[in-house]
């Protein structure tokens, strides 16, 4: 049996006890919209957090005390510098973390399957600085196994010491710990403080899972711990599957009351008064954010392995993504009814974020609407409150520029995508000719212009 001694100086309870008093360095790889918040929660416990990111002009922007992100003010950036939080690209400074965090994108491929070259990228610059004792965890989203088949293999494979992940056995002075956490953001959702949205946890072994825990039970109000990273994986999968298949299933109904002459809001409202058995998922022009269209595709790709066919995941895709086209649809249908064919017509999105008081552009379907649009001939401006400019993407290469709205009656059309609680619908109604909208942003109000779709 181990003496008193040893057990304190291992490397479990070294990490343990700079965990409980604040004094473990915390490096967060990716400065985005999950490492960034990340970020400033461990640094508002005091911890000394160090962001990693390749992009120069966020480390730039963070060195500064600016914010990149709308809904993260300058402040708070300000305020966890005062406490020690730094931003950085140089990799050689997590020699001297005790925990690292990976928070990297994981989009999909052209071939939509899992694009995992982020987090490999990821794992290979932190493997040559790997330290005994540290605690590295992964919470980019992603299909079950990925922490035990790619991020576990390329730190022992690749890290000098020849340091081994703690696997259900003795710690000894060669060991890291490995877990996987998975994000749970939800950007331009107030209701809900960040501490108290619970935090999954599952480690390599149980080690990994209790440190994980601890460095998270520091920032948020609850930890879950689970028995193994795949399940943490498959947990995330399991959440977003669930907002994918409901999204697809109100979707497809919309476009059946659309045809009866029933509103699909209406009958939501009514439906939601339920007090059990039913939660309240509403219709778009189609599904945005790093999220919900992406990663059940993770668990299709994977299931194949196991020669399964993940069949509401992909009916559940292919309604979501036919979405924008039905929105394309019926702005031409619109325009015929005013003897305005589509080539031609000057068109107003309104909000191209893929959710309303956001200001992320990610997966966002009114991007594939304007290229919709102006693939049919139609003259495509947007204005978005939350996004100056329109640049260039992994899908899209649009080089817009944010119009004003001080004139309305220029365009044929405004079509509302996204719903930001910034704009005056009233006033929109008054001034625009003709008025598509696909979020029911202008409920309450009533006039001829108005086309719900």
């Amino acid at each position: 049996m181990p003496t008193t001694s040893a057990i304190i100086s291992s490397p479990r309870a070294q990490l343990h006890s700079s965990i409980q008093d604040r004094t473990a360095r915390v490096g967060i790889m990716g400065m985005g919209y999950v490492g960034l918040p990340l970020a400033l929660l461990l640094s508002e416990e005091w911890f000394a957090v160090t962001g990693f990111d390749i992009d120069s002009r966020k480390v730039d922007f963070l060195s500064r005390g600016e914010s990149y992100i709308h809904r993260i003010p300058g402040t708070e950036i300000q305020m966890a510098r005062e406490r020690g939080f730094r931003a950085t690209g140089d990799y050689s400074q997590l020699d001297s973390m005790d925990a690292i965090i990976i928070c990297v994108p994981t989009p999909l491929d052209e071939h939509r399957g899992p694009d995992l070259s982020y987090i490999t990228s990821t794992v290979d610059a932190i493997a040559p600085h790997l330290q005994p004792g540290q605690l590295v965890v992964l919470e980019s989203t992603t299909y079950p196994g990925t922490t035990e088949e790619i991020v576990v293999p390329i730190l022992e494979r690749k890290n000098p010491r020849g340091l081994r992940a703690e696997r259900n056995r003795e710690n000894d002075e060669n060991t890291f710990y490995v877990a996987f956490s998975p994000e749970r953001e939800d950007p331009g959702n107030n209701t809900v403080a960040r501490r108290d949205i619970p935090k999954v946890v599952g480690g390599l072994g149980p080690a990994a899972t209790e440190l994980g825990c601890a460095l998270y039970g520091s920032i948020f109000n609850r930890t879950i711990p689970v028995s193994t990273p795949a399940v943490a994986e498959m947990t995330k999968l399991l959440e977003n599957i669930y907002r994918c298949v409901n999204i697809a299933l109100v979707n497809e109904l919309k476009l059946l009351c659309l045809r009866m002459g029933i509103d699909i809001w209406e009958v939501i409202d009514a439906a939601r008064t339920k007090p059990f058995g039913f939660q309240a998922f509403y219709p778009g022009p189609g599904l945005g954010g790093h999220c919900i269209p992406v990663d059940p595709f993770y668990l299709s790709w994977k299931a194949k392995e196991w020669d399964f066919e993940t069949r509401f995941i992909e009916l559940a895709g292919e309604i979501n993504a036919s979405m924008p086209y039905h929105v394309v649809s019926a702005i031409s249908s619109s325009l015929n009814h005013r003897a305005q064919p589509l080539p031609g017509t000057h068109v107003l999105i309104l909000g191209v974020a893929y959710k309303k008081d956001v200001d992320d552009l990610r997966e966002s379907p009114a991007l594939t609407v304007i290229e919709l649009l102006r693939r049919e001939g139609s003259i495509v401006s947007y204005n978005d409150p939350y996004v100056p400019v329109i640049g260039r993407g992994r899908k899209y290469d649009l080089n817009m520029v944010s119009a004003p709205l001080d004139d309305l009656q220029q365009y044929d059309c405004v079509a509302i995508l996204t719903d930001h609680s910034d704009y005056d619908y009233q006033r929109i109604v008054r001034d625009a000719r003709l008025v598509i909208d696909t979020r029911n942003a202008t409920r309450g109000i009533s006039s001829p212009k108005i086309v719900r779709c």
